[in-house]
């Protein structure tokens, strides 16, 4: 099980033996909501719909879910809001909440990810996604199962 704190800016995973682990992370800077293009983290129970990235290397690019090579500091626009090494796409689990219409989360493309501006990590930074550092991403990725429900409050 997965749940995100919007205020606290955190992430707690419980593994397989029951231990919980805490990452810090940065949802989006327009703040929480379900609606399409709203730029905001959505809220509710979600999960895990697809992972993607695995065995690729730390700091791999993702446009469109798929793989264009390895970001590099200084090479690249750092402006730009990068999607690196994994991504887990959520599925919201409540019709009318965050899932069909206006307020799907899948269709909305909301990934838990990892991120360029490592230094930001513990403030809104995001476009609606939730970022991650990136071995703190990997780590996660490497623990967690499809379908695995994910929850999202303030």
């Amino acid at each position: 099980m997965i749940r995100i704190s919007i205020s606290k800016q955190c992430l707690s995973h419980r593994n397989h033996a029951g231990v919980w682990h805490h990452y810090a992370i940065s949802t989006a800077s327009q703040g929480f909501g379900n609606i399409r293009n709203s730029w905001q983290t959505p809220l509710g129970k979600h999960c895990i719909y697809q992972k993607i990235g695995e065995n690729m290397p730390i700091f791999t690019i993702f446009r469109a879910r798929k793989a264009h090579g390895v970001y590099e500091q200084g090479i690249h626009d750092a402006k730009k809001d990068w999607i690196l090494s994994r991504i887990l796409w959520l599925e919201g689990t409540q019709t009318g909440f965050n899932r069909r219409g206006q307020v799907d989360t899948r269709s909305r493309y909301i990934y838990i990810h990892g991120t360029h501006d490592e230094e930001h990590i513990g403030s809104p930074q995001s476009h609606g996604c939730i970022r991650m550092k990136n071995d703190d991403v990997i780590e996660l990725f490497n623990q967690v199962s499809v379908g695995e429900s994910v929850l999202i409050s303030n």
